[in-house]
């Protein structure tokens, strides 16, 4: 029929097609922007007032907490 030669290149084209597109369609370039836009239309940043408000009051109560320990320190030195 083709002989070893068409094998060969049939056997390289096999190899080398699958692998040429995998090349090609895996470079980041072609899909970043759209992975970004999908990514935050999931999940979109969160700028809430109310969660700055939580993480205000989570930074008053170590605050408290901090002054708290330090008074129990000074006490617990001047005893």
């Amino acid at each position: 029929m083709g002989g070893w030669r068409l094998e060969v290149g049939r056997m390289a084209l096999y190899i080398t097609f699958p692998v040429a597109l995998f090349h090609y369609f895996n470079q980041p370039e072609l899909f970043e922007e759209w992975v970004i836009k999908t990514k935050r239309e999931m999940y979109p940043p969160e700028n809430t007032p109310e969660k700055i408000e939580v993480v205000n009051a989570i930074k008053r109560l170590k605050e408290k907490q901090e002054l708290d320990r330090i008074r129990a320190l000074e006490k617990n030195v001047s005893d």
